[in-house]
């Protein structure tokens, strides 16, 4: 499995770096919309829809929702308001959760429903992270989502030991979670100075990289929800797309949402 997930990282990673760095938003925006497309597709399993034609017409929804959001895009903004409020309904839910208390909703309409405000945010967060601030930004943000997983992971496999939401993630660990904040830490400083930004970024990263194992550990309620252990097969050694952006839906409304506040703040 490590084997699998390091060669499809190997592959991915150039071509990620290369599509972030050198095409326009219109492209990067194409490119990015595939990826929701495909998760929506995923998401529509999580639903509770097994049937293609539910399936593709809940991805027909989503495109025709990123396409008008991208035609509105002054209006679009104002969805990073309303995934800042669901992720803090989110984290209420998982705690919930932890302590026993199942309250996800199981009804497939409204499963839908929140797909939608889980997937079109992200995307509209990483298209104005890319056209105000350039593709470094972007990839800066993918760096950290990458950094914290991997300092979770190896700091879990080695020191993993008292458990962070057994009922949700079995395998997360708190000191997983002290990986993923140093790593994450290591890389907003080292940004920070090449950067010459303010301490308030740092402070912005520090955040974002628990609301982005907050993504993660949503996921995993849904899918255990449906008894799926994955949500699609789609990369080798990572199993579907939403399992490998669901650090990033839920942490790049609210670090675009941070940037805004800081700036209008200063």
């Amino acid at each position: 499995m490590l084997k699998q997930r390091l060669i499809t990282a190997i592959i991915l990673i150039p071509i990620i770096i290369w599509i972030l760095l050198t095409t326009s938003t219109q492209v990067l925006a194409g490119i990015i919309s595939i990826f929701v497309l495909i998760s929506a597709w995923e998401w529509a399993a999580l639903c509770g829809w097994r049937t293609k034609l539910a399936r593709n017409l809940y991805v027909i929804l989503v495109g025709i929702l990123l396409l008008t959001s991208y035609w509105f895009w002054q209006y679009a903004i104002y969805t990073l308001f309303i995934a800042t409020i669901w992720w803090l309904i989110a984290l209420y839910l998982t705690w919930q959760y932890q302590q026993g208390q199942d309250l996800l909703p199981t009804s497939p309409l409204i499963k839908a429903l929140l797909g939608l405000v889980i997937l079109i945010p992200a995307w509209i967060a990483l298209l104005l992270l890319r056209e105000e601030h350039g593709g470094q930004s972007v990839l800066f943000l993918f760096v950290l989502i990458w950094a914290a997983d991997s300092g979770a992971y190896f700091a879990g496999k080695r020191w993993g030991k008292t458990k962070l939401a057994n009922k949700v993630s079995p395998g997360k660990t708190l000191e997983g979670v002290a990986g993923a904040l140093l790593m994450g830490t290591v890389v907003a400083i080292g940004y920070t100075i090449l950067q010459a930004t303010s301490l308030n970024f740092i402070l912005l990263c520090l955040v974002i990289i628990p609301i982005s194992i907050l993504g993660d550990l949503l996921e995993s309620m849904f899918k255990r929800q449906m008894n799926i252990k994955d949500s699609g097969n789609i990369l080798p050694g990572h199993g579907g797309m939403l399992d490998r952006i669901d650090s990033l839906t839920s942490a790049a409304p609210i670090f675009v949402g941070g940037l805004i506040l800081f700036h209008f703040l200063g």
